[in-house]
């Protein structure tokens, strides 16, 4: 019986809608080509795993479990990435419901979280994201910078909203201006889509 394999996401929005904070060629190459490189890849991994296993072969276990993470990780970021985003004339602009309440009492108001999640995507080091993350243990909110797709990820802490600052993300639109174009993602945030995930996860963690 033949796997399920890892697909593509479809946008919920054209690849035009999110101008003029990140244009329709940004966009467009960003999801066909770097998204589904990740795709692809981590398909290939599994299906080489799969015969070898069923041949009794052996593999690279070293380098192939640190590909999949690779891939894999770039798969799922990319896939938080698309559907916290809205087109501009949808934005709400700041958080909403929970998640705003959540965000003053950790972060005294949005302006200090906005500042904070700003400065550690600015200085994420090379390729990498910045990820808004949530204690079930302790109910904070936290901050975590994301190394490639896989490093520095703390575990069980589940993703709220990610933005992502490898070059491909933005430099078409924004050249090496890193920081233009974590202030226009402001613009595009889906702070309501962003809210539900997180009461979601919320009542989750109560049942």
């Amino acid at each position: 019986m033949a796997k399920e394999m890892y697909i593509l996401p479809n946008l919920k929005y054209g690849y035009a809608d999110l101008e003029p904070y990140i244009s329709e060629e940004q966009l467009r190459i960003h999801h066909n080509k770097h998204h589904q490189a990740y795709v692809t890849n981590v398909n290939s991994i599994l299906q080489m795993m799969d015969k070898a296993r069923a041949d009794g072969t052996d593999f690279d276990y070293k380098a192939n479990a640190k590909a999949l993470a690779f891939n894999l990780g770039g798969h799922v970021l990319h896939d938080y990435f698309w559907w916290e985003m809205i087109p501009a004339n949808n934005s709400n602009k700041e958080p909403v419901g929970e998640l705003s309440e959540v965000i003053k009492e950790d972060f005294e108001n949005f302006e200090r979280f906005k500042k904070e999640f700003t400065q550690v995507a600015l200085s994420v080091e090379g390729s990498g994201w910045a990820a808004l993350s949530f204690c079930k243990g302790t109910k904070r909110l936290g901050i975590m910078q994301i190394e490639k797709h896989n490093v520095n990820i703390i575990p069980s802490f589940p993703i709220l909203m990610v933005l992502d600052v490898w070059e491909h993300a933005y430099y078409i639109d924004y050249k090496n201006e890193r920081g233009k174009f974590i202030d226009a993602f402001w613009n595009i945030v889906d702070w309501e889509k962003i809210d539900k995930h997180f009461k979601q996860i919320q009542s989750a963690q109560k049942a």
